[in-house]
């Protein structure tokens, strides 16, 4: 009995051997693979660090909200409705908050317009919802463009919308 206690012993001792080289082996592969892979992807972090010193120039975003909601009609197929949407604006900075603030009698002039051309249709839909919201986007930034020299709004909002 006494050599099957030693063969046993010296089993485990064998195993753990085993495993231990195992294990260093991986470990001098997973290492020689980041040290080789730090030579190809300097590039990658130099692009990297360039797009984080970028992002941490863009300007917090502020919040304009439109002094009341907009009402307006819109034309359906069976009758008329009468629609109330509340917007706010995301804009970029101090400058362009300031801008849009200036402006805000312009910017409800463009948004009535951009609503007024909306069909019952249309705003049943979250889609044409969305494509509205972007449409008015792009008439703003137009409009802003041509009085400020810049786009001034990132983003039209709708915070509340009701449709009767």
């Amino acid at each position: 009995m006494a050599d099957g206690v030693e063969n046993t012993g010296s089993k485990k001792k064998l195993f753990i051997l085993i495993a231990l080289a195992v294990t260093l082996l991986i470990g001098a592969g997973v290492a020689a693979w980041l040290l080789m892979g730090d030579e190809t992807s300097e590039p990658e972090m130099a692009a990297t660090s360039a797009n984080q010193q970028v992002s941490a120039v863009v300007e917090p975003a502020y919040y304009v909200i439109m002094p009341q909601p907009f009402i307006f009609n819109v034309v359906g197929d069976k009758r008329d409705r009468v629609v109330q949407v509340k917007v706010q604006l995301m804009v970029r900075g101090n400058n362009n908050e300031a801008l849009a603030q200036q402006h805000i009698p312009l910017i409800e002039s463009t948004l009535l317009q951009s609503f007024g051309a909306a069909t019952v249709e249309q705003l049943r839909t979250p889609s044409g919802r969305i494509d509205l919201r972007k449409q008015a986007l792009f008439a703003i930034q137009s409009s802003m463009e041509k009085i400020s020299g810049q786009q001034v709004v990132d983003r039209v909002l709708f915070t509340g919308f009701v449709m009767q």
